[in-house]
Order: structure tokens, then C-alpha cells, then sequence
């Protein structure tokens, strides 16, 4: 046989199986990520199926706990332990013996709840019990009781007091009086009484009544003698002495002002009041 020839087919055959080998092999790859792809499905549908076949024990787990009956009370737990420590000894249980409690037949104990009743004494009272006036069971002896009222703010009343003061400045004099009388006698004790007092008089001289402001002024001199309207006070009501034609009783309180506070304004207007009144 010749050799040429033989070759000639030999590599013929080669090339025409090489097309077949790689067609091969593409179909292989392509069929093994297929199979794969389903491996890796199949895997996670048994991973949820496991997942979820947990989760109904879990549930089952819940449901027969709830079912089951409840644990013995505190009551019967010393039973059951003294009754599994004598099995525990190997000895019998001991037999519970019963005791019945008869009721006694005696009353109960008799509580005394009278109590004695004592009129109060009638001084006692006398110091609780105010008679009212005009009451049949009132007496001369004993005066009503007096109420007291509640204090007013202080800021009320400083705006009522400077309220009066300008009615005097404003022209409105019989109003300022009266309001600054009122005011002095509602509240003694305000820092502003004695002030009251004082423009009171002054408005009283205003309006030509020298002997009302003399009764004012002296009610200033004697309710706050430490009061500092008390020295204009003194000259105002000399004043007064003056107009009522009372100079002996004037040169007394001008005299009063100089000895009781020396050295003062008005000590100095006394002096020269005083010296004007000298015969």
C-alpha cells in the first residue's frame, strides 16, 4: 500500500473530527452549569424547608406547654417535699391527724359605750360667746365682738394714698381731704398715715378751717410723735393757733419746736415765727 495516499486520509479524518470534538465540549460546559443552577435551587428550597419545619415545632412546643395542667400552689409544695423525702429516706408517710375546733359557748366581753355628758361652765363660755347688739341676751357690761379685716396690699394702698394727693394738687381739695381722712384712719399702722394726717391739714387750711386743721394736726402730734411730719406738723398747728387768735398757745408750740429738735429747719422757722409773735 502506498504511504502517501494513507497519510492523505489520516489528516483528513483529523480535521473533519476537530469541529465535532469542540461542539462537544461547548454542550458538556453548557450542561453542567444547567445542572448547577438546579443544585443550588434544590439547596435553598431545603434550607426554607428546614427553616420552616422549625418553626412549626417551635409553635407545636408552645401549644402542648399551654395544655399541660398548672403547677401545685405554695400550699402543696411542703407535702410534696416532705412526702418525696420520706420516699427519698425509704420511710412511710406520716398520717395527718384531724382536729376539730368547738366554738365556746360564752359571749363575747360586753364593751361599755355610755359616756358622760358635762355641761360646760358658763365663765368658760362667756370668754367663746360674743352677744350680739340689740339681742335679748346681750348686756351693757359686754361689748360686741369686733371683726377685723384682711389687710389691703400694700401697693393699693400707696396708689390710694397718692391718688389723694394729687386731688389736692389738682384743684379737687374737699375730695383729697376726705380720702386722706379715710385713708389715715383705715390704716394707722401704713408708713404713710402720718403723711395723710398732714396734707389733710393742709387741705383743711385751704379751705378756711382752721379748727378742723387744728384737730388734725394734734391727732398727727399725738398718734406719731416719732413720725417725720411731726415737726411740720407742730408749725402748721401753731399756724392754726395763730388764725384762732390763740398766740399764747402758738408761742408754746413754736417754743416746743426749738427746745425739742435744735438745730433743724424747722427750729429755724419757729425762732423767726416766734420772734415775728413778741409783743
Amino acid at each position: 500500500m502506498p504511504v502517501r495516499p494513507f497519510l492523505f486520509r489520516l489528516f483528513a479524518a483529523v480535521a473533519l473530527s476537530a469541529p465535532t470534538a469542540c461542539a462537544t465540549t461547548a454542550a458538556s460546559q453548557t450542561e453542567v452549569g444547567r445542572l448547577e443552577a438546579e443544585v443550588r435551587t434544590l439547596r435553598a428550597a431545603q434550607a426554607s424547608l428546614v427553616e420552616r419545619l422549625e418553626r412549626l415545632e417551635n409553635r407545636d412546643a408552645v401549644s402542648r406547654a399551654r395544655s399541660v395542667s398548672p403547677a401545685p400552689t405554695a400550699s402543696t409544695k411542703p407535702e410534696a417535699a416532705a412526702s418525696e423525702g420520706g420516699e427519698a429516706l425509704g420511710l412511710a408517710p406520716a398520717e395527718l391527724t384531724v382536729v376539730r375546733l368547738k366554738p365556746k359557748k360564752e359571749p363575747a366581753p360586753r364593751i361599755n359605750t355610755a359616756v358622760a355628758v358635762t355641761e360646760p361652765d358658763p365663765d368658760q363660755m362667756e370668754m367663746f360667746i360674743s352677744p350680739v347688739e340689740g339681742s335679748s341676751g346681750s348686756t351693757g357690761s359686754v361689748a360686741p365682738a369686733r371683726m377685723e379685716l384682711p389687710e389691703k396690699d400694700p401697693d393699693i394702698l400707696d396708689a390710694e394714698y397718692e391718688r389723694a394727693v394729687a386731688m389736692l394738687r389738682t384743684g379737687n381739695v374737699e375730695g383729697g381731704v376726705e380720702t386722706l381722712t379715710r385713708f389715715a384712719a383705715e390704716n394707722p399702722r401704713h408708713p404713710r398715715a402720718d403723711n395723710a394726717l398732714y396734707f389733710s391739714g393742709l387741705g383743711q387750711m385751704g379751705l378756711k378751717d382752721a379748727a378742723g386743721a387744728a384737730k388734725t394736726f394734734e391727732k398727727l402730734i399725738k398718734n406719731y410723735p416719732a413720725g417725720d411730719a411731726v415737726q411740720d406738723g407742730m408749725l402748721r398747728l401753731a399756724e392754726c393757733r395763730v388764725r384762732l387768735n390763740q398766740a399764747v398757745d402758738a408761742r408754746a408750740l413754736y417754743t416746743r419746736v426749738v427746745t425739742q429738735f435744735p438745730g433743724t429747719a424747722a427750729a429755724t422757722q419757729a425762732e423767726q415765727r416766734l420772734a415775728a409773735l413778741s409783743p
